[in-house]
């Protein structure tokens, strides 16, 4: 189909990261035949609200001119002030089509490409000097030959629909010779306004479908190959052999945190080798004892050491060991059904301390 993908290899949508990577490049979908109809449409409905006053302006101006004609001194000086007095009257009676002109053309691309702004469209590229490119694009590319059949197309439409009203009107042309000047212009103006609308009929159905087809191109031109979707998504959820690395270093710091309170603890719980977990009992602070610390394999081999550095009591205890280091987590309370069991232990260390419990 013709604006369909050339690369058979890119077969996925485009991402949305893809989207604002070519919005970025000012590589948006637009139809020009949009905004040129479009320009028309508002040319019609400003000269169809603003005629009668144009009229009118335009009458003052020439009783004005016409009624001090006999005054007027010709000279370069006063020729000039002419020209500016004109001037001006003239942008008073255009400027407000003209605006509203350029409001609607501004609107109607805002509706197409949204909110954009973006100076990438000036830098110089070299492939924009690419003759053999440019000559493939002109001559071989399907988007050429598309442009040349719309353009065809509305050259027929501008000059057989006009043509056709011309050739309806003809038998009124001839009673114009006794209609009075104000008559001439009405019929003018109304004939004028008929050719122009029944011109546009069409002209808005090819703009409809040149924004289907601009549309559908440009989704067709930007899509992806499977890899290189799935290196964006790689690199949005990040180099696995990078995470592994963050997470690697985030687990040295929260076991460098761990071991700096394990000399606070009231007794390591261990299972002997393989795990090891230090708790605290403070009353003041929780109900129940806290994990300050637990690890595995070798890192509750540090644990143990820095109690023993601390003189904290090391208490080995499988079962408990074992289900506190799957039960909780570093921060948490003991949960309830290890009450006993660990209530037990803290009891036998603060006998041999002489210490009362909860601090």
């Amino acid at each position: 189909m013709f604006g369909g993908q050339q690369d058979p290899s890119r077969t996925e949508k485009a991402t949305p990261k893809q989207r604002n990577k070519q919005r970025k490049k000012g590589n948006v979908p637009k139809s020009q035949e949009v905004s040129k109809t479009m320009s028309l449409v508002a040319g019609l409905i400003g000269l169809f609200l603003w005629t009668g006053t144009m009229a009118h302006e335009l009458m003052i101006i020439f009783r004005q001119y016409l009624a001090h004609a006999h005054e007027f001194k010709v000279d370069p000086q006063s020729i000039y002030a002419l020209a500016q007095a004109l001037s001006w009257q003239l942008a008073k009676i255009l400027l407000p089509l003209l605006f509203f002109l350029a409001f609607v053309v501004g609107l109607t691309m805002r509706l197409q490409v949204g909110k954009l702004w973006t100076t990438e469209i000036f830098k110089f590229r070299w492939d924009r000097f690419n003759i053999i490119k440019a000559l493939k694009q002109m001559f071989l590319s399907p988007q050429t030959l598309v442009r040349l059949l719309k353009s065809l197309l509305l050259s027929i439409v501008v000059a057989v629909i006009p043509g056709i009203i011309l050739w309806q009107e003809f038998a009124n042309f001839l009673p114009m010779f006794y209609a009075t000047p104000e008559g001439v212009a009405t019929y003018m103006l109304k004939t004028g306004f008929h050719m122009v609308a029944y011109t546009l009929m069409p002209m808005l159905v090819i703009a409809a479908a040149d924004l289907w087809y601009t549309r559908f191109s440009y989704e067709e031109n930007i899509k992806m190959t499977k890899q290189e979707v799935k290196d964006e998504r790689k690199q949005a959820e990040g180099d696995p052999v990078v995470k592994a690395q963050q997470r690697k270093k985030m687990m040295e710091q929260m076991a460098k945190r761990m071991l700096q309170d394990v000399p606070k603890a009231d007794v390591v719980i261990t299972n002997p080798t393989h795990i090891a977990v230090a708790l605290m009992y403070d009353a003041l602070k929780a109900p129940a004892p806290v994990v300050l610390a637990k690890g595995a394999d070798h890192l509750a081999e540090r644990i143990k050491e820095v109690a023993r550095e601390n003189r904290v009591p090391i208490r080995e205890n499988v079962p408990l060991a074992r289900a506190l280091y799957k039960a909780t987590e570093v921060g948490d309370m003991i949960p309830p059904e290890l009450y006993k069991a660990t209530a037990s232990i803290l009891a036998s260390i603060w006998r041999m301390k002489g210490k009362m419990p909860g601090r």
